[in-house]
């Protein structure tokens, strides 16, 4: 299957009338090597990339493999859906449709979302018209109001000779059997007025998603605006705590912070500052009350300058993720905190404990050192609850996360709850050959409270095995090129392989 910024670039090519060894001189590599570019065998990214846009006279982002392969995912699983099942769709062409024509496949994502989202909403109003206990409820004293008046009426219709006291009593019945009738009618117009059913249910998370990775969950002015306040209070050592908690006492802001807890961003920083919050918990939440209130310019130029935020929802929980960026960058400063990972290869437990953070925030500082020049190992990354949720999807070129229900269940994400508090590890193959280093532990979530269930969430990191030998959770595993890797997929829905064992989901792609 051709990708589509390997399209873009042959045709571009050929409408300047240039050769591949043309092009291939101009960029300093080997006319077979920018064969296999054009077919969508290698990716390419860095100084390679801008070379290539450079000769082609391209806007580089016009190149983003990143963005390409995120809309060929997308536009497959559009292939699936059973509204065009009788149609003659072949999830082959998807790729040569994004290359050859970006803007009509994007305007098909669009429409596709409106319509699942549309979907979506139907579904829920279905289900609050059927389990609702309030409808249920009021639709029963409305029928038994009714029926009174009915009954009422039809003896006084009936019969001709009641005594006048009897005849009182049954239009006192009716007039107070007609007010209960009115009062449930009321109350049922008012429920309908008032509740709001929900809108674009999926669609803020997706453009939360793509916004993030089009930005590679790397954002420059963030970490310079997190430097420079770092500098201003002092928080120099490995957690910065007690700075950051006595600017805040000099401004008087952790006062504002200790409500009660519930279910908004700023509850949640209420709630790790409680008491028996886990101290990584309350040493992020300190942190981001600092740069809520000392870097909410920036993060907000940033949320407005994205064409990708359509929604208000979105909009709001970019804000929070950023204000969550900034706060990482703040107690885990860039340069020192990617010279510890490399010197202790990744190993999160020895870089926790540096920082004194949770596993989650140091996995996600993991995967946002992509400064150009400074780059630490690219990783993807995505949290599950174990009923399968997936949430935080960060992917790697030629590993993509599903843009909607589960992912593969042999990932270690899932593995590691048969575990937990063990790093569960595998090596991985997906079915376009690509291999990759897998690795996943389960962390609690909340405060451990009496009586309350535990909450459990699982967190995995992925790497390409090319470069697992700098990642020690790849010490003992065989990385040669001659290993048995475990076959995985993305998900069920856009898995091509046939003999496995585990498929929960019929494929939308044709079976080898």
């Amino acid at each position: 299957m051709e990708s589509g910024f390997g399209l873009k670039i042959r045709e571009r090519r050929r409408s300047m009338g240039l050769t591949q060894a043309n092009v291939a001189d101009a960029v300093g590599i080997s006319t077979s090597y920018f064969n296999l570019i054009e077919r969508g065998k290698r990716t390419i990214g860095g100084a390679l990339l801008l070379r290539i846009a450079e000769a082609l006279e391209l806007d580089p982002a016009t190149l983003d493999d990143d963005a390409e392969r995120r809309l060929v995912a997308e536009i497959t699983e559009v292939v699936g859906d059973p509204l065009v099942a009788g149609l003659d769709l072949r999830p082959g062409d998807v790729a040569a449709l994004v290359g050859r024509h970006p803007d009509w496949a994007r305007a098909l994502a669009m429409l596709h979302r409106e319509c699942r989202d549309r979907g979506e909403l139907v579904a829920a109003l279905s289900d609050r018209l059927h389990q609702d206990p309030f409808l249920a409820d009021i639709v029963h004293r409305m029928l038994t109001n009714i029926a009174g008046i009915r009954s009422t009426a039809e003896i006084l219709e009936s019969v001709d000779d009641i005594e006048p006291g009897q005849s009182q009593r049954f239009h006192a019945t009716l007039v107070a059997e007609s007010s209960r009738l009115s009062e449930a009618a009321q109350a049922l117009a008012d429920f309908f007025d008032h509740a709001e059913a929900p809108k674009q249910a999926v669609t803020p998370g997706e453009e939360l998603d793509d916004f993030i990775q089009a930005h590679g969950n790397h954002f420059p002015p963030l970490e310079e605006g997190a430097a420079r306040l770092r500098a201003r209070i002092g928080a120099n050592g490995p957690s910065g705590e007690t700075a950051v908690a006595g600017y805040l006492e000099t401004r008087a802001s952790s006062r504002a912070a200790r409500a009660a807890p519930g279910d908004g961003p700023g509850d949640a920083l209420a709630w790790a500052l409680e008491d028996g919050a886990p101290p990584a918990s309350r040493r992020f939440a300190l942190a981001r009350l600092a740069v809520g209130r000392d870097l909410a310019e920036p993060i907000a130029a940033i949320v407005e300058a994205s064409p990708l935020l359509s929604s208000e929802a979105a909009r709001r929980r970019a804000e929070d993720v950023l204000a969550s960026y900034a706060a990482a960058a703040l107690l885990m400063p860039y340069e020192r905190f990617l010279e510890d990972a490399e010197r202790l290869r990744y190993d999160i437990g020895l870089v926790r404990r540096i920082y004194q953070a949770s596993v989650e925030q140091v996995c996600q500082r993991f995967v946002s050192l992509r400064r150009p020049g400074a780059e630490g190992v690219a990783f993807a990354m995505v949290r599950s609850d174990p009923a399968g949720n997936l949430s935080k999807p960060f992917p790697l070129p030629r590993l993509p996360m599903p843009r909607q229900g589960a992912a593969c269940s042999l990932w270690a994400v899932y593995r590691a709850f048969q575990s937990p508090g063990a790093v569960v590890r595998h090596v991985s193959e997906t079915p376009s050959g690509d291999r990759f280093l897998f690795f996943a532990q389960t962390v609690a979530k909340g405060v451990d409270r009496f009586g309350a269930p535990p909450r459990q969430a699982s967190v995995m990191l992925a790497c390409d095995l090319r470069v697992a030998d700098r990642v020690v959770y790849g010490d003992g595993l065989d990385l040669s090129a001659n290993a048995r890797p475990d076959p995985v997929g993305v998900s069920c829905r856009v898995c091509p392989r046939d003999d496995c064992a585990h498929r929960a989901a019929a494929p939308i792609v044709p079976l080898a």
